[in-house]
């Protein structure tokens, strides 16, 4: 299977505006943002999607909500922010690498579409 965009990223072959690193995961900015402030949370371990991820995944993905909590507040989304996960063709998900939308600075709307 070819690398996934994301992939390519963490392995620095594509550039991108890294917000935050650690061993598990990267952040970056969204390079379509649909706010403000639009960061994009991937883990370095391939998961294709959170319906494929499994139980032994739960430390991984309470990661990246830890992670999606701490930038915000490196961000100052005091006011709030919006956390989303895209699954599949109608959860609009482009790329097959799970990954975690963190969007603010903006009022969002509710539905969300």
């Amino acid at each position: 299977m070819p690398k996934t965009l994301f992939q390519k990223i963490i392995d620095r072959e594509i550039p991108a505006k890294i917000e935050h690193e650690d061993d598990q995961c990267i952040v970056i900015h969204d390079i379509q943002p649909q706010a403000p402030v639009h960061v994009l949370i991937i883990p370095k371990q391939l998961i294709p999607r959170l319906a494929e991820a499994g139980d032994d995944d739960g430390a991984q993905l309470g990661h990246l909500l830890l992670i999606a909590r701490n930038v915000a507040r490196k961000l100052h989304l005091d006011n709030g922010f919006r956390v989303v996960i895209n699954n599949g063709p109608d959860g609009c998900e482009s790329v097959p690498h799970l990954h975690v939308h963190l969007l603010g600075q903006r009022q969002l709307q509710w539905p969300p579409g």
